[in-house]
């Protein structure tokens, strides 16, 4: 009842009309007939006609705050749904009907927003206000999607038959999280755009001049608050915002693990299944042609229970010496390490850092990378590379055949500018051919631009 209103009346910008409430509670009320006469204990709700009905349910609804009626000077009555109602509603569906787990682009936003430096110098405090706010939202994102992970791996766990294996793995878990999210986390470079955005948080933290402005400000929205408890109250806000930057990446980390635990389990169960079935298959169908052998030309309904000498089922009593204490071995636990913070007064730690947070990116095995390497090749749309052309022609060091791996690993990708088949795939042969280069094997495929 209460949520059909409140979806009819969230489209309404000025409120419902009395009677089309009435008729909206009305159609709700003919809808659950059978739930409202099987309540005698509510004679205004049980008997009665069904308009009786919806206004009896108007009037509990209107005495409980949960509708708030208008009556305005031209004799219209506008009903209205109770704002605090609204949030509890939202509350319930998400709880009831939980969304699956979606990238946090809030995270991206606020990192956008502190790397920015004229518009946070233009309007510091509420920029600040607005990154807090977002990042609260991304960081309860992160952990829905690292929620929905654990979901899929309970489900996964609990699977009794291949195809139920199967279908969480592609048809859940690779739909609704490893193809959007995860794939998109990834893809967004999280760890250089935090560490951006920290360093803007440094130099925002030594500029006197914006933080005098931030306390100017908080003193405006706040005058009960003296000087020096406005800049305390900007510092506060300040290292909530830090704690929050820094609570992404370890978060995402966990992320990383719980994916990669789901992975595990799921070929660890699929194995089990796969052996279990085949084990189950073979003794059944021993069973039946032993059956064939010495009741040949006869129907199982016709043979003779006396005939068949099956033995009775046993069932074994198992027992594990020590308890099942005694499968478990406790993960051990690293302390934390300090993180040794740079001095920003030596430039040259300053300038190695940087060099060696160049050197990470730059070698990382991205699709940009791919695609990069892809460019460099002769020719245009449509041109053919076999595997051992690049390797005598274009890789000559471990650099170049990083080159050629990230393109390996990233043939399936939407935003790959190539497309690769292998040979033994298209014949289905066992075995390929391979070719060596820098104490590296790599089987025979061949490349196509886009």
């Amino acid at each position: 009842m209460l949520d059909s209103v409140e979806r009819e009346a969230s489209v309404s910008n000025h409120g419902l009309d009395r009677d089309q409430a009435l008729a909206l509670i009305q159609q709700v009320v003919e809808e659950h007939i059978e739930t409202l006469e099987a309540q005698p204990d509510d004679p205004d709700t049980a008997a009665g006609t069904t308009n009786n009905r919806a206004r009896s349910v108007f009037e509990t609804l209107r005495k409980a705050g949960w509708l708030h009626e208008e009556e305005r000077s031209n004799w219209q009555r506008l009903v209205y749904f109770d704002p605090n109602g609204i949030l509890l509603l939202q509350a319930l569906r998400k709880i009831a009907y939980p969304e699956a787990a979606v990238f946090s682009d809030k995270v991206l936003n606020v990192c956008a927003s502190l790397s920015n430096r004229s518009a946070l110098t233009e309007d510091p405090w509420p920029q600040i206000e607005s990154c807090v706010a977002s990042l609260q939202s991304g960081i309860a994102e992160l952990r829905s999607m690292q929620k929905s992970i654990e979901r899929h791996t309970k489900q996964q766990l609990s699977a009794s038959t291949l195809k139920e294996n199967l279908a969480v793995l592609f048809d859940e878990f690779s739909e609704r999280i490893g193809r959007t999210c995860y794939a998109q986390r990834v893809q967004a470079r999280l760890p250089s755009k935090l560490a951006a955005a920290r360093r803007s948080m440094d130099e925002l933290e030594n500029d006197f001049e914006l933080l005098g402005k931030m306390q100017m400000e908080v003193m405006r929205r706040l005058p009960a608050l003296s000087p020096e408890g406005a800049m305390a109250h900007v510092r506060i806000r300040l290292n909530e915002l830090h704690e929050h930057l820094d609570s992404v990446e370890p978060l995402a980390d966990a992320i990383d693990r719980r994916t990669a635990d789901f992975t595990r389990r799921s070929q660890a169960r699929f194995r089990y299944l796969q052996e279990t079935a085949s084990e189950n298959r073979g003794k059944v169908q021993g069973f039946f042609e032993t059956m064939n052998r010495h009741f040949v030309g006869q129907r199982v309904i016709d043979i003779d229970s006396h005939a068949i000498n099956v033995p009775s089922l046993l069932i074994q009593d198992l027992k594990i010496p020590s308890g099942l204490e005694s499968l478990y071995t406790p993960r051990l636990r690293r302390l934390a390490g300090e993180i040794d913070p740079l001095d920003d007064s030596d430039q040259l730690s300053l300038d190695g850092a940087l060099a060696q947070l160049e050197g990470n990116i730059r070698d990382s095995l991205t699709v940009g990378r791919a695609n990069r390497f892809v460019q460099t090749l002769p020719g245009g749309r449509g041109s053919t590379f076999k595997s051992n052309e690049l390797l005598q022609e274009h890789v000559h060091n471990d650099e170049d055949m990083g080159y050629l791996i990230a393109c390996l690993l990233h043939a399936q990708s939407t935003d790959a500018e190539y497309e690769i088949t292998v040979p033994r795939c298209e014949t289905d042969s066992d075995a390929g051919d391979f070719d060596t280069k820098l104490n590296y094997r790599v089987e025979r495929f061949v490349l196509v631009k886009k």
